[in-house]
Parts: C-alpha cells; sequence; structure tokens
C-alpha cells in the first residue's frame, strides 16, 4: 500500500532507529531556535548571532572526513553513541544553567562550539548506518524517509520550541532538548545493524584513512559525478536559501511574514519530494531524476527571480521557489542513495563525509560571494545568474549521467 515507505519500516531497526532519529531531529531544531533566541536575550547582537551560528556548523565542515575515517575504525552505532550522549550531558547542563540564571554568552558560545563538535563525529556514521539496517533494495526508500523526516522537523522543531520560549523560556526548551537526545541514545543500545568489519589497525594510520578515503571518493568516476553535481548545487543554487531574507525585504518590501511564505514553500516542496522518492523505492533511473533535477532547479531559480524583477507577486515566486525546493531535494537524496548504493561498505562512511562537506560546506562560501555579488547586481540577477550558470553546467553532466548510471544503480 504504501510502497518503498512500507517496505523500508517493515525492517524493525529501522523502524525504531527512524522514529527515534526523527525526535532527535526535532530536538535538534528546537536547539537551534532556543540558542538563536538565547543569544538575543543575553547581547542583542547581531554579531553575535553570527559567531553562534559559525561555532554550530564550522566543525561540521572541519572534521566531517576525520569523523568518517573515526567512525570505521570505532563502528557507526558504538560512535554515534558515545558522541551522543556526549551531545546530551551537555545540553543538560546547558539547560541546567540556563534554567539556574548562570548562563553567560561566552558558556553559549562553548556549548555550541561543543554540540556542534560531537554533531560532526555522528553525522557521517549516522548516514551510513541506514545502509546497515535495511537491504539494498529497500535503500532508496530508507534514505527518502529520513530526509522527509529532516524537513518535517524543521517546522515541527521550531513551531515547539516558539510556544515553549513563549510560555516558559529558554531553560525549558533546553531541558526539552536533552530529553530528546537522550531517548535516542536508548534506541541506539537496542538497534542491531549489519555493520562491515572494523578496521582494526593502529590509530597512527588514521589520516592514512582518511587520505584513502577522499582518493577513493574521487578516483571513482559515478561518485566524482555526484560530487560534482552536488558542488554545482551548493554553490549556484542552495545559496539562495541565505539570501531569501534579503529577497523578501528587498524586492517585495515584506518582512518577516514574507520569509516564512517564501521559506515554507520552499521546505514544503522538499518534504514532498521526498516522500515521492520514499514512495518511489528503487534506485533504477535515479541517475537521470539527479541530472535533470539541475535542470528543474536552475529554470525554476530563473522564473522565481524574474517573477521579483518584473513585478510579480511574491506568492508567484514562493511558488516557484516550492519547485526549487522539490528539485533540490530530488538532487540531494537521489545523489546520497545513489552514493551509498555505489560505494563498498568498508568505504561507505568516509565517502559520506565527502558528501557531507561538499553538502554542507559549499552553500556557506556561495553565499558569500552571492551576497557580495547582490551589492552590486542586485538580488533578482545574480539569484538568475546562479540559475544560468547550472543549466550550462548541466548541458555538460547529461551524457556523464547516461555513462555512469550502470555503475551507480546497481543492485548487487
Amino acid at each position: 500500500m504504501f510502497g518503498g515507505i512500507g517496505r523500508a519500516l517493515s525492517h524493525r531497526d529501522y523502524l525504531l532507529y527512524w522514529s527515534s532519529n526523527g525526535i532527535n531531529t526535532i530536538g535538534r531544531w528546537m536547539y537551534r531556535i532556543a540558542v538563536g533566541w538565547l543569544t538575543w536575550e543575553l547581547t542583542e547582537s547581531t554579531t553575535w548571532l553570527g559567531i553562534i551560528a559559525f561555532a554550530e556548523s564550522f566543525p561540521l565542515v572541519v572534521f566531517s572526513v576525520l569523523a568518517g575515517a573515526i567512525a570505521y575504525r570505532v563502528g557507526y552505532i558504538r560512535i554515534t553513541l558515545l558522541a551522543q550522549t556526549a551531545t546530551a550531558i551537555v545540553a543538560a547542563a546547558f539547560a541546567a544553567m540556563t534554567l539556574a540564571g548562570v548562563i553567560t554568552i561566552e558558556l553559549v558560545l562553548v556549548s555550541a562550539l561543543l554540540i556542534g563538535s560531537l554533531e560532526s563525529l555522528t553525522t557521517p556514521a549516522r548516514m551510513a548506518l541506514v545502509h546497515a539496517l535495511v537491504p539494498k533494495q529497500d535503500l532508496a526508500p530508507a534514505i527518502a524517509l529520513g530526509s522527509a523526516t529532516f524537513n518535517a522537523a524543521r517546522f515541527i522543531g521550531p513551531a515547539i520550541a516558539g510556544a515553549l520560549l513563549v510560555w516558559t523560556g529558554s531553560g525549558v526548551v533546553l531541558a526539552v532538548v536533552a530529553i530528546a537526545f537522550t531517548q535516542f541514545c536508548l534506541t541506539l543500545l537496542v538497534i542491531k545493524a549489519d555493520e562491515p568489519e572494523r578496521n582494526p589497525g593502529p590509530w597512527r594510520d588514521l589520516t592514512g584513512d582518511i587520505v584513502t578515503g577522499v582518493r577513493y571518493g574521487f578516483r571513482n568516476p559515478g561518485i566524482r559525478f555526484l560530487l560534482v553535481m552536488l558542488a554545482v548545487t551548493g554553490l549556484l543554487i542552495r545559496p539562495v536559501i541565505e539570501l531569501m531574507p534579503g529577497f523578501s525585504a528587498e524586492v517585495f518590501d515584506r518582512g518577516a511574514d514574507g520569509l516564512a511564505i517564501l521559506m515554507s514553500t520552499l521546505g514544503f516542496g522538499a518534504m514532498v519530494s521526498c516522500i515521492w522518492i520514499a514512495q518511489r523505492g528503487r534506485t533504477a533511473g535515479l541517475t537521470g531524476l539527479v541530472t535533470f533535477s539541475l535542470f528543474v532547479q536552475a529554470t525554476a531559480l530563473i522564473l522565481c527571480a524574474a517573477a521579483g524583477y518584473f513585478g510579480g507577486s511574491l506568492w508567484l515566486s514562493a511558488g516557484f521557489l516550492g519547485v526549487v525546493g522539490f528539485a533540490m531535494l530530488v538532487g540531494g537524496v537521489g545523489s546520497q542513495t545513489l552514493m551509498q548504493n555505489a560505494v563498498e561498505s568498508h568505504m561507505r562512511a568516509r565517502v559520506m563525509s565527502l558528501f557531507i562537506m561538499i553538502s554542507w560546506g559549499l552553500p556557506a562560501f556561495g553565499a558569500l560571494a552571492a551576497g557580495w555579488i547582490a551589492n552590486f547586481a542586485g538580488l533578482p540577477v545574480t539569484i538568475a545568474a546562479g540559475g544560468l550558470l547550472t543549466i550550462t553546467l548541466w548541458l555538460w553532466a547529461r551524457p556523464h549521467a547516461r555513462k555512469l548510471e550502470s555503475d551507480l544503480e546497481k543492485t548487487a
């Protein structure tokens, strides 16, 4: 009845992992809202907001490749459990200090750095763990279902956090976050996964493991192709998300309400995309979809910018942005699925760390460049230029995709 979704959830350990990690992810989004609000309460400084946000994301970019190599040695469940337990302890201490009224902005910064660093240790392992919980034929819906849950949590978490902030305050929100993190630790204790054999080599060879993973990823033609696709999206498409506050204010003369409309349609399109991929439930044809998603993203982005440039309505631009969100997640979830499908099991965590570094790191640099260019050319022109460049790269990618799809979509 539910296609690929039903098949994925029929596996007990994946069902436990998915549901518990969903609560954990809601907690992470609640944490972001609470920390941002607490930072503003303590400083009323946009500079500090930027510093705290950077402290949370910087470790993911810097340590993701190292984390992939560590996961190969320690084991996916073990490294996730250790880091997740430490994260829950930090969150509980953070909540206690806030409730006691002794929190300072310096302590917020330290907590953000610690939680960001611990998350960087778990992310490659958590992504690789999905493959160890379901058979290969159910991998596509399992990954897509996880991404759909992540996007749903982007709405649910802030909504819960916002209500609790109004009624109680940051300390209570952080206490709920600590509970959400703790329940995931308990789930990790009971699930069983078919993990690859751990590397028993000495820790001094860790650098060699990292180099081996990077070399493997970029020497494999299929994985290299997917990494290039992710880099294109990260540099030219995803920075749009960071520019939306300016797009709402400068182009449509709207405030937070306009931003909410734009971001909600983007997120809704992304969530629908993930559910569709999960129900589709197969890797066959996914390489072509990932490649075509570049063209759809670029075209919808150009139309979104044109609607603003030529005086169209906010809702029209938002509609095109929803299409961008749909196609963006087809590309992201599809690339992740194909990468996990094609990679050898003992290299999976290290290769997925490259996925994280490119997917989560490049948009920050793309946003910096796009923001600087927009000062001179304007937001609509800058956004449309990103779309035009993406179409050019899509023309290059099409013939390569046809040659590589058999390797990326192999079922055995």
